[in-house]
């Protein structure tokens, strides 16, 4: 089965279309900067050979239009025809209470995901968009929707209520939903199967630390707890976002600044974070870069926060699940940043975590265990695959209709 696998932002298109017979990527790219003027597509052949298309793309159907163009161009494409697509999966940001697994979009799927776009209005207005542009250009295509937050759906509710009055969840929906669901689930699997231990018989905390960043606990193979709340601000300090913030703090900002709240959720999303507190980057690599080569001494403090969130939160979850038996890395700091990882894995002796600091060192990119022989705790650095998630969920869902 071929699937097309969207990923839709505000301007942006991600896409990669699957081969699902080997589970082979036949080609990948990137439309940018949809509605605004210099925007492009860059697409990746399954050969690694790359090319950049500069267009007009004024919004996300003719984004996607211009990505199906690609895939069938004579000089660009690897497919005959729009016939051979079979199938799309399109991520989902937010599947609030009633998505516990992905969804074959239908129409009452369709409704149920608009009326999330309050819970979610930076990010399922454009992942809808996507979903309509696909009906609109290869009708009855059968498209699935996967959500961020469906892995979490198993999270008790003493760990997802808010200490608010409770007829405000009621009437909203205000509670802990937590995001990059599909990627903490893809790499405790993937990593459970590295090790031949089983998934649903393990105590699990999965950190995915990137420019959006979040902790999960997960406990016989389900999440239990994750450090994102009902937006993902909540948690880890991140690359633009506060994480953990008194709420007192921001009204006092409010008030003494005189912003209204569209600024002050602004504040908190953009302008925080590792770019708040470092006034150097938003980007892991150049903050490090200032603290050690250059002595910068709020690009030191930045990371002293990071890693300390980052062990403080493993610190919550073995407690909470009584125990772990497995710690993760992944997304682009924990795949990528042996530094962070034995910066956070020095504090976890406690545990019984045995960690190989001369294995670690220098090694990026590649599933590795991180841990001596006779670890109690083993830790391993993890590549994610979300897109690859997105298809076989796909496949399995109109595999079976």
């Amino acid at each position: 089965m071929k699937i097309l696998v969207l990923n839709c932002g505000s301007s942006s298109i991600k896409y990669q279309l699957w081969d699902m017979t080997d589970e082979s990527v036949m080609a990948k790219g990137i439309v940018e900067k949809i509605g605004l003027k210099g925007s492009f597509l860059k697409h990746t052949k399954a050969d690694g050979q790359k090319v950049t298309l500069e267009g007009e793309i004024l919004d996300h159907q003719s984004g996607i239009e211009y990505i199906l163009g690609v895939l069938t161009s004579k000089n660009h494409g690897c497919l005959k025809g729009l016939n051979e697509i079979q199938a799309a999966g399109h991520r989902v940001a937010h599947g609030g209470e009633n998505f516990s697994d992905s969804a074959f979009i239908d129409e009452m799927v369709h409704t149920e995901i608009a009326k999330l776009f309050e819970l979610a209005p930076l990010h399922n207005p454009a992942n809808m968009k996507g979903i309509d542009a696909m009906a609109q250009l290869i009708p009855g295509l059968p498209q699935v929707a996967v959500f961020d937050t469906s892995f979490h759906q198993t999270i008790p509710d003493y760990a997802f209520m808010y200490g608010i009055p409770y007829s405000l969840y009621k009437k909203y929906k205000i509670r802990r939903y937590g995001f990059h669901g599909t990627s903490h689930r893809y790499v405790a699997q993937k990593a459970t199967k590295i090790l031949g231990l089983d998934f649903h018989n393990l105590k699990i905390i999965s950190c995915h630390l990137g420019n959006g960043a979040s902790v999960d606990a997960i406990e016989n193979g389900k999440s239990v707890d994750t450090s994102m709340g009902f937006t993902p601000v909540e948690g880890l300090i991140m690359g633009t976002r506060t994480g953990d913030l008194d709420l007192g703090v921001l009204t006092f900002i409010m008030d003494k600044e005189e912003i209204d709240q569209q600024t002050a959720n602004t504040l908190i999303n953009k302008h925080s974070g590792m770019l708040g507190v470092s006034g150097v980057s938003s980007d892991m690599r150049e903050i490090e870069n200032e603290a050690w080569n250059n002595g910068h001494k709020r690009a030191q403090l930045a990371l002293n926060m990071y890693h300390y969130r980052v062990i403080k939160y493993i610190g919550a979850y073995a407690a909470a699940m009584n125990g772990v038996d497995l710690i993760l890395f992944t997304g682009g700091i924990g795949e990528n940043g042996p530094e962070t990882r034995e910066a956070v894995c020095k504090n976890l002796t406690y545990l019984g975590v045995d960690f190989d600091s001369e294995l670690n060192a220098g090694k990026r990119g590649k599933d590795l265990l991180l841990t001596k022989p006779g670890s109690m705790v083993k830790v391993m650095a993890v590549m994610t695959n979300e897109e690859l998630v997105i298809a076989e969920d796909t496949q399995r869902i109109v595999s079976a209709m």
